[in-house]
């Protein structure tokens, strides 16, 4: 049987994570075993104790490695731990906080199955599943970001930003030894580093999305966005 593992990057998260991993571990993944691996990076609230009690709650049901790092460092630095612990023949990208549903799997999963993939992209704006309404600015920041780095790579995509984001395990785990981008440059700069790998087979899926308000937690802003159209530049021109 072959194994998925699903990489779950954490921080202050002490109000979604036992929900979420709950429904991780329910999740159908087909015909794939399943192996988590939960990244918390430094968070300041109750969450690696919620964490370590999970982790004892579900050892029996299903592979569990868990990572605490003492001090935060970013989504990209937390990745890049996990992905380095996976030995799954497939990583998917799972975050913490339910944007991102884990019904889904089996719809990220299928291209691998039937197709080949190597790595595919679940877009928000492909798909005729509910999709709450939020932030406009937040949708036209996306589409200049995902086009800047279409021009660059090559790629159609249509949501380059999104958190869904699934690969072969040994093409990842080789690529994130070269990842550097500590917080969320990490979709720019991993998005430039597959458009490089010759002869691969990108492909995009359509999602459900649950986005949240700042008020409900949502952490990325304005500023990320700023810095990934220089991180769009540096990982596809100046990082080989």
């Amino acid at each position: 049987m072959k194994t998925l593992s699903i990489v779950i990057p954490i921080f202050n998260e002490e109000k979604f994570i036992a929900t979420t991993l709950e429904k991780v571990i329910k999740s159908d993944t087909l015909s794939f075993k399943k192996e988590i691996i939960l990244v918390d990076d430094g968070s300041k609230d109750q969450t690696p104790k919620i964490l370590k009690k999970l982790e004892k709650q579900y050892q029996k049901k299903v592979k569990i490695k868990l990572i605490l790092k003492k001090k935060n460092q970013g989504k990209g630095a937390a990745l890049k731990d996990g992905f380095l612990e996976t030995t799954g023949d497939i990583v998917l990208v799972q975050d913490a906080d339910l944007e991102y549903n884990p019904n889904d799997y089996p719809t990220l999963l299928e291209p691998f199955i039937n197709h080949d993939a190597d790595v595919v992209y679940g877009s928000r704006l492909l798909s005729n599943r509910p999709h709450r309404v939020l932030y406009f600015w937040h949708y036209v920041s996306n589409m200049v970001l995902t086009t800047l780095s279409n021009m660059f790579t090559n790629l159609n995509l249509s949501d380059m930003e999104t958190g869904y984001k699934v690969f072969k395990g040994d093409l990842i785990r080789k690529l994130a030894k070269k990842l550097k981008s500590k917080r969320f440059g990490f979709e720019p700069e991993i998005t430039a580093r597959i458009s490089k790998v010759k002869g691969i087979k990108v492909y995009e899926v359509g999602i459900s999305y649950s986005g949240r308000t700042y008020e409900e937690g949502k952490k990325i802003g304005w500023k990320d966005g700023a810095k990934a159209v220089w991180e769009i530049f540096k990982y596809n021109v100046l990082e080989s």
